[in-house]
């Protein structure tokens, strides 16, 4: 996370807790809102927050999200415990997806998380583990501007 901050803030995620599913994606955008930044950036930032988070939430057994906020840019860090992303290249094909019969009743599961991200974020990485996790390295640059 960035040394020049100037505001942070993490959050927990418990996988399979879809009553809760985009709570964190919401405050996130709350407080982008709150800090003045332009609803196109913030835009953006809520989409690959609820994205990431329904993955936690879908595949995972816990994570968390890592906020930070400079003058120049949003970083946002997803880290899961879970089985880990087998094919990454494949899961980031548009369309793709592992949910399970329950997660597409829920309406889950299209395969367009991971495109979105890449798609809305300015910066973006990933590294996944089996067995063990994923982590999403997510930056968004405000160029300063703010409404």
């Amino acid at each position: 996370m960035a040394a020049d901050a100037v505001f942070r803030q993490e959050f927990p995620l418990k996988g399979g807790n879809f009553a809760k599913a985009g709570a964190v994606a919401l405050l996130i955008k709350d407080l982008l809102k709150d800090m003045g930044l332009d609803t196109k950036t913030i835009r953006r930032a809520a989409i690959v927050s609820y994205e990431a988070e329904m993955n936690v939430i879908m595949y995972a057994w816990e994570g968390r999200v890592n906020l930070a906020v400079t003058p120049r840019e949003i970083q946002i860090t997803f880290d899961d415990k879970g089985p880990g992303i087998a094919d990454i290249e494949l899961a980031m094909t548009e369309g793709y997806s592992t949910a399970t019969p329950e997660m597409r009743e829920l309406g889950f599961g299209a395969g367009m998380g991971l495109p979105n991200i890449k798609r809305n974020a300015d910066a973006f990485h990933i590294d996944s583990q089996s067995g063990r996790g994923t982590r999403l390295e997510i930056i968004i640059r405000t160029n300063g501007h703010k409404t």
